[in-house]
């Protein structure tokens, strides 16, 4: 196995053991729960939006340790963006996932989901909190 396909299971494997920003979120305001029948994944992302940027952003739910480590990578690479920004992160983490397109190197600590690709059972496993979050965006008002 080439060093940087296992530097990136290295670093899924540690989100998906010790997940960042998993807890119900107390003070959100936006919310929005999804369901990956294929896998079982089942994942509720809670946003606190202020003034149009993402202040604070945690997950609940379980699933395989893509969905689990993608949902807490996910939230570490909201926290504290625009909404627009988030917008843009979005479509390009579904890219990367999705395409051979390049752009891994602007994704950051994101480009390790980009052999995922070579799954496609498990693109469904990376995305699923990503479009969670977009739905969670859209829901205004709908809070913990």
């Amino acid at each position: 196995m080439d060093p940087l396909r296992e530097l990136y299971q290295q670093v899924i494997v540690d989100h998906s053991k010790r997940p960042r920003n998993r807890g119900k979120l107390e003070y959100s305001n936006r919310k929005a729960e999804g369901v990956n029948t294929l896998c079982g994944d089942q994942v509720t992302v809670y946003l606190e939006v202020e003034n149009d940027v993402v202040k604070d952003v945690r997950f609940e739910g379980g699933g395989c340790a893509i969905s689990t480590a993608s949902a807490s990578m996910m939230t570490e690479a909201v926290k504290s963006k625009s909404l627009s920004e988030v917008e843009t992160l979005f479509e390009e983490f579904h890219r990367l996932v999705t395409s051979t397109e390049p752009g891994a190197q602007e994704l950051g600590k994101l480009a390790v989901f980009s052999g995922v690709r070579e799954f496609p059972v498990r693109v469904k496993c990376a995305t699923l909190v990503w479009h969670t979050l977009h739905e969670a965006i859209r829901n205004k008002g709908g809070g913990a």
